[in-house]
């Protein structure tokens, strides 16, 4: 009899370039998370992109990441770059870095 695999947790580090801040972006982020129950956090950077790092299933990440090219209404998204590695599991939740 063969064993069902389990889904492997990774951790995806994930960057959106273009009009991403002052446009709800981080907002939607967790929104998108919360509703996929990933677990990690968002910020903005310096150079106007924004920062995820978020962990699950390699499938809801994939979800996760399609929610992320769209953003929301105001948002213009030019490009994503996302590296994915093995879980940690160091998150409770997912949050909104200032």
């Amino acid at each position: 009899m063969l064993e069902k695999t389990k889904s492997l947790m990774q951790r995806a580090h994930i960057i959106v370039k273009g009009l991403v801040q002052g446009v709800y972006f981080r907002a939607f982020t967790k929104e998108a998370a919360d509703h996929l129950g990933l677990l990690g956090w968002v910020r903005n950077l310096p150079d106007g992109s924004v920062e995820a790092v978020t962990e699950g299933e390699e499938k809801i990440l994939k979800e996760f990441v399609s929610y992320l090219k769209k953003g929301p209404l105001k948002a213009r998204v030019d490009e994503v770059q996302i590296h994915y590695s093995v879980a940690k599991k160091e998150f409770s939740g997912f949050c909104i870095c200032r």
